[in-house]
């Protein structure tokens, strides 16, 4: 980020919904480039200036960002046990199937890893999606922009009910433990995501992907794509372990709104 936008947020309220003013919005513009000139991550990796990236480098946040997600990952993990043992049931009796499925997702290096979720989709979810785009304009310029529907035809009753409450990402504590993600950092995205990232690429790259982040807490369902990034962005420029600790207890906060309201 530009020197603007660091001034912009010295001395702001860590408990406050981080801004992106208009003149990051044009610095955070993502350059969308072809699959030749990034044939591989590997590729990318090479070319990215600013931020190490490279393997013998580590995280952000070192061994002491790592002791945490260990001792938050592992006592979280033995908490939620039970929750996670109904929740696998009730899934597996009121959709069928896997209860919990994986994805694969760019990580610290541009690693991939398998990123594990509560199934909360029909089994067939990839052909629902095809269909819905192809006879919706809306939805489809919708998922262009943002790679997300509002209204996803593919999300169950119970899977909607999963996900308004994130239950459906208790399983990435197991990824949390493995090293493939850390309890706070950028979300994690596809590989074509990665594209869209244009210069900040890098900072991106720097980082373990977090189960939380400052997305999560900033209203993601109302922020576009490119002021996603800039958050992203933003948390790695910035970090520090007590910003990792604001997120956590803003996430604890916000989970306990949802499940009041539910």
């Amino acid at each position: 980020m530009t020197n603007a936008f660091e001034k912009q947020h010295q001395g702001e309220a860590l408990w406050s919904q981080p801004v992106v003013p208009a003149a990051i919005e044009s610095r955070a513009i993502l350059h969308v480039v072809s699959a030749r000139d990034y044939a591989s991550t590997g590729t990318v990796l090479n070319e990215l200036p600013g931020v190490l990236t490279g393997k013998t480098n580590p995280p952000i946040g070192g061994l002491l960002k790592r002791i945490m997600d260990l001792a938050i990952a592992g006592a979280a993990l033995v908490l939620a046990a039970p929750v996670m043992i109904v929740v696998g049931l009730l899934i597996k009796v009121t959709a069928g199937g896997p209860a919990v499925f994986s994805h694969r997702r760019v990580g610290f290096g541009g690693s991939s890893f398998n990123c594990y979720k509560f199934r909360s989709m029909v089994a067939n979810s990839d052909e629902v999606l095809k269909a819905y785009l192809q006879s919706n304009a809306h939805a489809r310029k919708e998922w262009e922009e943002t790679h997300k529907i509002r209204n996803d035809p593919r999300v169950t009753l119970f899977g909607r009910l999963l996900r308004k409450s994130s239950l459906d990402e208790l399983p990435q504590l197991i990824n949390i433990l493995r090293g493939d993600m850390s309890c706070v950092g950028p979300r994690p995205i596809v590989e074509d995501e990665l594209r869209r990232y244009g210069e900040h690429q890098a900072e991106y790259l720097a980082a373990r992907p977090g189960l939380t982040g400052l997305w999560q807490v900033s209203g993601r369902s109302s922020m576009d794509y490119n002021n996603r990034v800039a958050l992203d962005s933003h948390y790695v420029r910035n970090w520090s372990i007590w910003l990792d600790i604001v997120i956590l207890l803003r996430t604890i906060v916000a989970v306990m709104r949802v499940g009041r309201a539910s």
